[in-house]
């Protein structure tokens, strides 16, 4: 089978592998479409991806694909059943590290839910927390909406985690997926004004499409202004870039007890914070792995509002290519232009 592998920081190559081997708790999954995460993906290549150090590695943590079989121990996935979250961690070749593995013509979604009914939901019986996410989409979901899920799902649970309730005001610094994904579910869940930053004019277009009341580049002054211009500070700001800018430049923008965000992956080792900038009390929420049970749930209300017409694949999708044009699909990241890319096996 076709897989996209990282050889080294920088070079990305489309190799073959073996066929994953199935277990009792697993379903094979062919995969017909992946999406890149411009964040994971691009660090992943670059080489900076905290934690991650060997190499060769196998790319990909977002994909949907069909059901083609399952194990004997299997209970909640059947053939024919569209899935998203498969992943792979091992492979023919041992040279090859998992950067979760989810760009191959096969993955395995494990049953989570048989598995916990069976008592070995633990590392022992191979049991990884991501297995609670891998889930059946419902057959009126099409493939486009199901792999941007994998994104939807992570950042409709980070509403949870960061306490976000309707009427809250909120500003996003950074309006690639995880950014307008905020602005759009803001807007679906009634929050108050919320508004984007984000360097490229596109992007603040598609701000302002999905519902933002503005937005703006991160050098304009309306930025630093915004608390004496609403005639109040901010009560939340996320950061879905993972920038320690972006961070302080939160701090004098919300409101005492207000929240600072970080949803984005920060590289850097060391977070610097200019206290002294923000109010005397704020929160503040470093939010870099997904809770996976807020995650879980929020397949639910997802796929309502893709039914209802109110999220559409569409509004994020800005370019496709088939894998085996990686290299272009990943160039096309690189330079800014890309709001989600999609990948056609």
């Amino acid at each position: 089978m076709r897989a996209v592998a990282v050889m080294e920081p920088g070079r990305v190559e489309l190799i073959e592998l073996g066929q994953p081997r199935l277990g009792p708790y697993q379903a094979l999954v062919r995969t017909d479409l992946a999406a890149l995460c411009n964040a994971t993906d691009g660090k992943l290549v670059a080489g900076h991806f905290p934690g991650v150090e060997k190499y060769p590695l196998v790319l990909g943590h977002e994909s949907t694909g069909v059901v083609e079989a399952v194990g004997p121990a299997v209970r909640n996935f059947r053939v024919g059943q569209r899935v998203i979250g498969g992943l792979q961690f091992e492979f023919s070749d041992a040279r090859f590290a998992s950067g979760w593995g989810g760009f191959c013509d096969y993955t395995l979604a494990n049953d989570h839910d048989a598995m916990v009914a069976d008592g070995v939901a633990d590392a022992a019986h191979g049991w990884f927390e991501c297995y609670e996410i891998q889930r059946p989409v419902a057959p009126d979901i099409g493939a486009r909406e199901a792999v941007l899920m994998c994104t939807w799902r992570e950042v409709l649970g980070g509403f949870g985690d960061f306490q976000l309730q309707p009427g809250t005001s909120l500003l996003v610094f950074g309006a690639g997926p995880v950014g307008l994904s905020f602005v759009k579910f803001a807007k679906l869940l009634g929050l108050g004004w919320v508004a984007a930053v984000d360097p490229v004019p596109q992007k603040r277009q598609r701000a302002l499409q999905l519902g933002a009341d503005a937005a703006f580049a991160p050098d304009d002054p309306a930025v630093r202004e915004l608390a004496r211009t609403r005639g109040q500070a901010l009560d939340a700001v996320v950061d879905a870039v993972g920038s320690p800018a972006c961070v302080n430049a939160a701090l004098p923008l919300v409101k005492l007890g207000g929240a600072v965000c970080v949803y984005g992956v920060l590289a850097d080792r060391q977070l610097v914070l200019d206290k002294a900038a923000g109010p005397y009390n704020f929160n503040l929420y470093i939010h870099q792995w997904p809770t996976r049970w807020r995650e879980r749930q929020a397949q639910t209300q997802l796929s309502e509002w893709v039914r209802q017409g109110q999220l559409r694949a569409d509004e994020f999708v800005t370019h496709e290519f088939p894998v085996t044009q990686i290299g272009a699909a990943l160039a096309a990241v690189r330079s800014g232009e890309v709001v989600k890319c999609l990948l056609r096996f």
